[in-house]
Order: structure tokens, then C-alpha cells, then sequence
């Protein structure tokens, strides 16, 4: 989860004051004047001279902003995105990372928190333009969706520096792509752009550089409006296709199907449709 180039960024005490994570909920329109968009949270990865470069203190402070919304039942959807135009996250910081030692690393297990941003319930719409390498690839494919920029570049060049992935790009990355993609960009460490990673799978949709946070945040409003257990039973179902036999996922998906029927939601969807009328979901 390392970028193939030295960030030339400080990482010592200071940078662990910083905050490197922005967060606005209700996140606001771009370009409007003051308008917030009910139930959608707006995360931004605020490293730009380093190219949002994931250090140590960056990650921390994901982690737990991610881990409040999830926990904020007026959260329904999640946009991240990094500052600037120049990156989402160009990788991990070499410098913070050069130090370090086998011991070191199995005896903290840091990288574990990675798991915690595609663990969550709340879907996360990724919002990527420029670079998206390394560690910045790997979270882009924790989200559930990702909306790219035409201007994005991805990638996992970790072999350049003398390892591999370690923030979930071997596993996530051949599920989204295939075994045999995934080696070779991983082998290989090879770079792709928007329209490569929409054609692979690695991408939901390319939009117009400009276009993308507004694209990102009006999916995400989308999915906020709809009905918040069904969505997050959804999520969870689909999530076990990476997980499950097709036996066993048929089945969880049935069970959680025929769950929704006790759902105040499922009686108001059904009579508002045979009403023809607008829903009012109340999450139970």
C-alpha cells in the first residue's frame, strides 16, 4: 500500500496534531449556496502538498471519523474524497514507512485498521481524481462504489518498492478484476487510467474531471433517500458474494429478504406503491 515515489512530507510529532481528515455532515452541494444534502456525509482526505499520502496519524483519524458516522443513524451514505485536483491518495507515506521492521509491524498489526474502512454498514461512494495508488487504490476499493474522474489514475506499485500490498489490494483487487488482471498490475505495478478501470471493473463510472465530487455526492443522495434497512441489507448481501459459496450466499440473501417483510418500511413501500405515492421511510 506504498506510492513508488518519496512524498518528502515530515511525519514526526507535529504531523500527528494535524488534522488530516475533513469531515462535513450534511454534506453541502458543490457550488451552492450553503444547500446540505439530507443524510449524505462528505469525508475528505486533507494531506494536499503530499498528495493525501496516508501516514500513520491519517489513517487514525479515518478510522474513527468513518467509525462516528457509521454509528450516526442520520447517516445514510458516506462520500470520500481526497483535497485537490492532484490525488485521492497517491499511497502511504515512504518516509514514515522506510523505518519500520517485520517485528515492528506483526507486533502492532497497524495495518488491520485498513479493514475497518470496508467493514463499515453505511455505503461509501469513493470520489477519485488524480492519483489513486498504492494505499490510495487500496481504500478506493474498500468503498462500495467508485465514481472516477477522467483524469484518475490507478494503481499498486508496491512491487517497485520490494513488497506487496498490504492494505487489502491482493484480495480486494482480483475480486474486482480477476485473478489474472490482478496479477499483472500487481506483478507488474502498472498504472491504469479511468477509462482502463471502468472497462476492468476496477470502476463504477468516469465522469468529466470537474464532474466528479458532484456526481459522487448526487449518487450518494440517491442512495440516502431510499429505505436505510433495506440498503444497508443490501450491502451486506452483496458483500457476501466476495465471502460465501453461491449455495450459502443464495440462502443468506433469502433469509435477509424474507427479515424485510417485518419491516415497517417493507408495509409502507408496498402500500405507497399500490397507492402510487411517495414513501416516507422511517428506518424500522
Amino acid at each position: 500500500m506504498s506510492d513508488a515515489t518519496d512524498t518528502g512530507t515530515g511525519t514526526g510529532a507535529g504531523a500527528a496534531e494535524r488534522e488530516f481528515v475533513r469531515v462535513d455532515f450534511p454534506a453541502r452541494h458543490p457550488g451552492g449556496e450553503g444547500e446540505t444534502i439530507a443524510g449524505v456525509a462528505l469525508v475528505t482526505l486533507d494531506r494536499p502538498e503530499a498528495r493525501n499520502a496516508i501516514n500513520d496519524a491519517l489513517l487514525g483519524q479515518l478510522v474513527a471519523a468513518l467509525g462516528r458516522l457509521d454509528a450516526d443513524a442520520a447517516c445514510r451514505c458516506i462520500v470520500l474524497t481526497g483535497a485537490g485536483e492532484r490525488a485521492f491518495a497517491a499511497g502511504a507515506d515512504i518516509r514514515e514507512m522506510a523505518g519500520e521492521t517485520a517485528a515492528g509491524l506483526l507486533a502492532s498489526d497497524r495495518f488491520a485498521r485498513w479493514e475497518a474502512v470496508g467493514s463499515l454498514r453505511t455505503p461509501l461512494v469513493a470520489a477519485v481524481r488524480g492519483f489513486a495508488l498504492g494505499g490510495g487504490c487500496e481504500i478506493a476499493l474498500s468503498c462500495d462504489i467508485v465514481i472516477a474522474g477522467d483524469d484518475a489514475v490507478f494503481g499498486q506499485p508496491e512491487i517497485k518498492l520490494g513488497i506487496i500490498p498490504g492494505g487489502g489490494g491482493t484480495q480486494r483487487l482480483a475480486r474486482a478484476v480477476g485473478r489474472s488482471r490482478a496479477m499483472e498490475l500487481i506483478l507488474t505495478g502498472r498504472m491504469v487510467d479511468a477509462h482502463e478501470a471502468e472497462r476492468i471493473g476496477l470502476v463504477s463510472r468516469v465522469v468529466p474531471a470537474a464532474e466528479t465530487l458532484a456526481a459522487a455526492l448526487e449518487l450518494a443522495a440517491t442512495i440516502a433517500a431510499m429505505p436505510p434497512l433495506a440498503v444497508v441489507a443490501a450491502k451486506e448481501a452483496i458483500g457476501r458474494a466476495d465471502e460465501l459459496p453461491l449455495r450459502e450466499g443464495l440462502a443468506f440473501e433469502r433469509r435477509t429478504f424474507y427479515l424485510l417483510f417485518g419491516s415497517a418500511d417493507q408495509r409502507e413501500g408496498m402500500a405507497a406503491f399500490l397507492e402510487k405515492r411517495t414513501p416516507t421511510w422511517t428506518g424500522r
